[in-house]
């Protein structure tokens, strides 16, 4: 499965209003801990696409949705469940510590 790049415009449909868990990865082109973080998350795409669906939202170019959510630095991944953020991380996680914090919340 691959992950999906959200904005603005689609981020209520792609994410509020998708059936099942959604795992959000806000981060920036400049951001260097977003980019460790990438191959992690993407590595959890691959494992837990029978689980979760996996979106990134690039902040220079989805400038409402951050605030909306109170975004306050990056990388911040957010777990959202039935329309609503269950549980929130900020900065990089290894893989293992992730992949725990995912499936907790699912």
């Amino acid at each position: 499965m691959s992950i999906q790049a959200v904005n603005d415009s689609n981020f209520e449909e792609e994410v509020v209003n998708a059936d099942g868990p959604v795992l959000v990865d806000f981060w920036a082109e400049w951001c260097g801990p977003c980019r460790a973080l990438m191959p992690v998350v993407e590595e959890i795409a691959g494992e837990m696409a029978d689980k979760v669906k996996i979106v990134k939202v690039n902040i220079d170019e989805a400038t409402q949705t951050p605030g909306k959510y109170g975004l306050r630095g990056i990388p911040t991944l957010m777990l959202f469940k039935d329309g609503n953020v269950v549980d929130t991380r900020v900065g990089s996680l290894p893989k293992t510590q992730l992949t725990e914090w995912v499936e907790g919340n699912l």
